[in-house]
């Protein structure tokens, strides 16, 4: 996969946060051209079973991220990395919590597919974030990731709040930014709490952008069209990267 991909909608990751196989479709067919992937979460694969809510995508032509937040025991994570490589996803999601040596099977087991460990997630407050690790976001989010790096991980999910705090440590320069709770001035922030633009996400350092109901459910200021939605935010993206590239 390009690390660095020079056009700006292959940066964008639609969630298909849907209960419908013929909803998810009509989103994949709609979008393909205007985006660069499509995450897969609980919801759908809960409502259809992952192996058909994957098939379903790759059979449109569509990359698929399987976000299935695994977080179990070493040997469970290797099937599970198994079983996700084998669906032919482009990229699949741990917990870092799970720990160093359950990340460490599910790479060893990954396949042709790219792994990513979430941080911390974007719904979490300060408040929420210091009742579960004991501390601010930004430690968290540093300690997690130097465990992902540990377990030679491809990348890590986290706010584009916290890449700020990864940005001058060398220790992460070598892993993908996926970064959720991305929300355009014109979109609401729902249930993300530690938010930003796609164009300040992508200035400070974020590779993907993970994007759901913004692009899926547009308001009235996009004409509530999904695919206008998901141009506008190529190109708040393109001018992002410019900027970025004069520093």
């Amino acid at each position: 996969m390009d690390r660095n991909p020079t056009n700006p909608k292959d940066r964008i990751i639609v969630a298909l946060d849907v209960d419908l196989a013929e909803q998810a479709e009509r989103l994949v067919r709609n979008l393909l051209p205007y985006v660069g992937g499509f995450k897969i979460g609980l919801q759908l694969m809960t409502a259809m079973g992952a192996p058909q809510a994957v098939g379903l995508v790759r059979s449109l032509d569509g990359r698929v991220f399987l976000d299935g937040k695994f977080n179990d025991i070493p040997n469970t994570m290797a099937g599970a990395a198994r079983a996700a490589s084998g669906l032919g996803v482009w990229m699949f999601d741990v917990h870092a919590s799970s720990g160093l040596y359950a990340m460490r099977a599910a790479v060893e087991h990954k396949g042709a597919s790219l792994v990513l460990a979430v941080t911390v997630l974007t719904s979490m407050d300060d408040l929420e974030v210091a009742r579960v690790f004991g501390c601010q976001a930004e430690n968290a989010v540093k300690r997690l990731a130097k465990l992902a790096a540990d377990a030679k991980c491809d990348g890590i999910v986290c706010s584009p709040r916290d890449l700020e705090a990864l940005k001058d440590d060398d220790r992460f320069a070598g892993l993908l930014k996926v970064t959720p709770g991305v929300r355009p001035t014109w979109a609401q922030n729902n249930d993300q709490q530690r938010v930003m633009t796609p164009g300040e996400a992508i200035e400070a350092g974020a590779d993907y952008l993970v994007i759901g109901r913004p692009i899926t459910k547009p308001s009235a200021h996009e004409g509530r069209i999904p695919s206008l939605a998901a141009r506008m935010i190529a190109e708040e993206i393109q001018a992002a990267l410019a900027k970025r590239g004069r520093r």
